[in-house]
């Protein structure tokens, strides 16, 4: 148990000394900076934070609140009084609060936040009396009844929304802002009468019992289904818990003079040094971020790009803005990195409410560090950790085909760029639904909130028909790179019919459209795309850590063409050539069932022989595209019932090629049948037993380089691999077949290549005995997938169906299919590297899985003194970065 003096912290005028009050792991990122801003004098309203411990012990001990919390609550409460002159739970004079969580990393919107908490049939009248404004009073508490009633108690937010339309629509009103004292009176009374009649009893009046039920929501909160899959999905752990700040409350709904906004000091679509955001006046920071009302430009500059006639906050509140560019400047130097701010502007006085690192698209991230280092605000090493290299892949793939015919239906917000095609779906469990089942989703609503955030990922793209540039649905597409475009004046959704109306044109779900999140157009139908420009800071980013990276980076590759679009994202060679790909092309598949299924040795070469001139041409085009760099071509690793006819028109073919009867084949295609092949006759297996088949790949593997260094190409260095190597005799048997095959094509060639030898580490066995397979191999690769499969006993192919719970209980922190198993599987991996060495000092180490391409999986090949990773191409950014801040670390 923590004791009380950690229980809470205070900032505000009198910001505690307490270094703790600053540690985002104590006080969450919100608090943190919160105190912190307090610290360097800028305008924060006073306030405390419950610490993120105190998160973790409710949650875990029976949700009950001790003794030593709520004393030190209550301290907390008098601080603020005494820093506002005002008292919480008194008419004459109220203090109302704002309650907010703040988990230590940023998760917009995936937790709950209580405003004007204080309010109670009493102390609505002191509001009118304190701000001299009985609309604004009545504003006030219809939103806190309505927003706790959401958050605490658990009703349907869609009733007072009800309320609130009929009330408008009887008096003919567009917006709330055309409502008056006598409306929001009414809304209220209508408001408590829901409470009591979905609860059973009156809203409670009691504020004591209003601030407690807040910060229980907000902790109880931090294991709802939305911040679940937010944490999962950002590999955020669980036990971190989040902070609860109870804050003075500020009011940007106080009248013409007052405001509210979000803002950024560049923007974090492009990077571009310009200031970014809305505001509202007249508003709360909800109306901006949950897309109630549009918000305004807050540059004069980008109201006149945007052709928008409200005035900006730059031009309607000129002096609170030159405050505010003054604290934009002054937290991007302080933090050294793009700031997002919530503020507020009360009868002209301007309160900060929160600033936290932005975030920002991938490409608006490079601009961002590469800037910042030529402004001499940060250092290349610190731009390089900055980025991060998962987000590089919003990068890797197609935009709008800017010369495309495009049948624009309607234009909304640009809110994040890329552009996305796919079926519409109308809500988020079908946007997973339909992702599930293969097809690209643009998920579709009115507009979006926390708990749509599994359909936000399962989908390509949002659209929405309300909420501004950083609305719920703008923050989180920008965030996970997805494509956005939000306030859409010309979509409507009816979920009865399952259409969506935008423009002049209905749409069924189901049906296709695009967007362009970089212009805010929607468009019927697919556009075509074009691949993307990988220059300019990309390439600047790349290059730096380039100079910072120890591990080479490879790529996982068999056609000429994937070996182009690796050497142009930067591969340093090939990490695994799985030359079964190649057995499969329709051309020679016919020869190798022939070979398959032939009932001797004989009938075996003879179909391999129309195989070698195929494979050494295979071969000779990947040597030519790598033009040097070194090529790990693996032996045919597979089962061979892999290869197998399926229908009787496949048997006819084969036994016609083979001239052998139908009957014939499959019998011995029955005999070929194994019952769980992945552990059965395949890898080194099929080259002991059929020895030539090995003889036949290691021959035009040799050929083709003979023949390419004859030709005056780069030289050549094969490294050929043994797959699924469990004993040393296996593989001495199979590199003494390799090396006889060499010398035989040496001979006859009158050429010498220099090649290696190795082994694909893919068994436990083999990880403990690699000192002893170690004797033979000059490299081992480790194939992490299979060696997962065979470590954890799972077999990939159906982990799908429980691994995902095993996550969500925690049993694995991540798929282990997607970053490594350090634990189990990572020890065998230290271990083989590290014996594997005693026998070999200078034996060569890679990783040739799918972990090859996951950061976190990289950094720990960088902590066993792996020599290189090998990923697939359009992954070879992502591990060059990530090789580089795993050498920096």
């Amino acid at each position: 148990m923590t004791n009380s003096m950690t229980k809470v912290m205070h900032f505000g005028d009198s910001v505690s000394s307490d270094l703790r009050a600053r540690d985002k792991t104590i006080v969450g990122g919100k608090g943190a900076n919160l105190a912190e801003m307090a610290g360097i004098g800028l305008p924060v309203p006073p306030g405390f934070t419950i610490t993120t411990e105190v998160c973790t012990e409710y949650n875990t001990s029976g949700k009950v609140f001790g003794d030593d919390l709520r004393e030190a609550v209550a301290k907390g409460v008098a601080h603020i009084e005494a820093a506002t002159g005002r008292s919480f739970g008194v008419s004459s004079n109220p203090l109302l609060v704002s309650v907010r969580s703040g988990a230590r990393v940023s998760m917009p919107g995936m937790m709950d936040t209580v405003l004007n908490l204080g309010l109670n049939d009493d102390t609505v009248q002191g509001l009118v009396a304190q701000s001299n404004d009985e609309r604004f009073a009545w504003d006030s508490y219809r939103r806190f009844i309505q927003m706790y009633s959401d958050v605490v108690l658990g009703l349907n937010h869609g009733r007072f929304e009800e309320v609130l339309d009929e009330i408008k629509d009887v008096r003919g009103f567009a917006s709330d802002v055309e409502l008056s004292a006598e409306h929001w009176r009414e809304a209220v009374t209508r408001f408590k009468a829901i409470v009591e009649e979905d609860l059973g009893r009156p809203f409670p009046q009691d504020v004591q019992e209003q601030l407690w039920g807040a910060i229980a929501a907000v902790f109880e909160s931090w294991e709802s289904d939305r911040a679940k899959v937010y944490r999962r999905l950002h590999d955020i752990p669980g036990d971190w818990g989040t902070a609860v700040n109870v804050q003075a409350m500020v009011f940007g709904n106080m009248g013409e003079t007052s405001a509210t906004g979000v803002a950024f000091t560049r923007d974090p679509a492009t990077g571009t040094k310009a200031y970014y955001g809305e505001w509202l006046v007249n508003a709360q920071g909800e109306d901006v971020v949950a897309g109630i009302r549009t918000p305004q430009y807050l540059t004069r500059a980008a109201r006149e790009a945007a052709g928008a006639q409200a005035a900006s906050m730059e031009e309607a509140m000129p002096k609170a803005f030159a405050q505010l560019a003054e604290v934009f400047e002054l937290l991007e130097r302080h933090y050294c990195d793009m700031q997002d701010i919530e503020f507020t502007v009360e009868r002209g006085k301007l309160w900060l409410l929160q600033t936290r690192t932005g975030k920002r698209t991938a490409r608006a991230a490079l601009k961002m560090a590469v800037d910042m280092v030529g402004e001499g605000l940060i250092d290349k090493t610190t731009a390089i950790r900055r980025i991060d290299p998962m987000a590089l892949d919003q990068l890797m793939h197609p935009t709008l085909d800017g010369d495309a015919p495009r049948d624009v239906l309607t234009r909304g917000l640009p809110a994040s760029p890329g552009a996305a095609a796919g079926v519409i779906a109308l809500d988020a469990d079908t946007a997973e639904r339909l992702a599930a089942g293969g097809q690209d989703v643009i998920l579709v609503r009115v507009d979006t909130s926390p708990e749509d955030i599994h359909g936000m990922h399962a989908a390509r793209g949002i659209l929405t028909a309300r909420g501004g540039m950083t609305s719920h649905a703008a923050v989180v597409a920008r965030g996970m790179g997805r494509p956005c475009v939000s306030g859409a004046p010309q979509l409507t959704i009816d979920l009865t019919r399952r259409t969506a109306q935008i423009g002049a044109l209905e749409f069924k779900e189901g049906e296709t459209i695009t967007l362009d999140g970089s212009s805010g157009e929607v468009m019927a139908g697919q556009v075509p795309m074009i691949a993307p420009d990988l220059s300019g800071d990309f390439a600047t980013m790349m290059e730096w850590a380039d100079g910072y990276r120890r591990m080479k980076v490879r790529t996982n590759a068999e056609t000429p063409h994937d070996c182009e679009v690796a050497r142009q994202f930067g591969a340093e060679g090939i990490g695994l050539c799985r030359t079964e790909h190649m057995f499969f092309d329709a051309a020679r598949i016919s020869a190798v069932r022939e070979m398959i299924l032939a009932e001797s040795q004989s009938g075996r070469e003879a179909a391999l022989a129309k195989l070698l001139p195929e494979q050494r041409d295979d071969f000779k085009a990947i040597f030519t595209t790598m033009a040097g760099l070194p090529c790990t071509i693996r032996l045919l690793d597979p089962p061979l019932h892999e290869f197998l006819p399926h229908s009787d028109e496949e048997f006819g073919e084969v036994a016609q090629a083979a001239g052998i009867g139908i009957d014939t084949l499959k019998r011995r295609a029955a005999e070929l049948h194994e019952f769980n092949p992945m552990l059965g006759h395949r890898g080194c297996r099929l080259g002991v037993t059929y020895p030539e088949i090995y003889e036949m790949q290691a021959r035009a593997i040799f050929e083709a380089a003979c023949e390419v260094t004859a030709q005056g190409g780069a030289s050549v260095v094969p490294e050929i691999m043994i797959p699924l190597v469990g004993t040393r005799k296996e593989l001495a048997i199979l590199k003494t077949l390799v090396d006889e095959t060499a010398q035989k094509v040496f001979s006859e060639r009158g050429i010498t290549v220099e090649y290696l030898v190795g082994t694909m580490i893919e068994l436990p066995r083999a990880a403990l005995l690699a000192d002893e397979i170690a004797k033979e191999a000059r490299f081992f690769s480790f194939g992490t997938n299979d060696l997962t499969q065979t470590t954890l006993g799972v077999s990939r192919d159906d982990a799908a169906r429980f691994l995902g719970t095993y996550v969500e209980k925690d049993i694995y922190a991540r798929d282990p299919f997607v970053t490594l198993d350090i634990d189990g599987v990572g020890k065998l991996l230290e271990m083989a590297t590290t014996s594997g060495r005693e026998v070999r000092p200078d034996l060569k180490l890679g990783i040739c899985g799918e972990h090859g391409g996951d950061p976190a999986s990289i950094h720990y090949c960088e902590k066993i003194g792996l020599d290189y990773v090998s990923a697939s191409p359009f992954r070879i950014p992502i591990a060059r970065l990530a090789a580089a801040q795993a050498s920096l670390n």
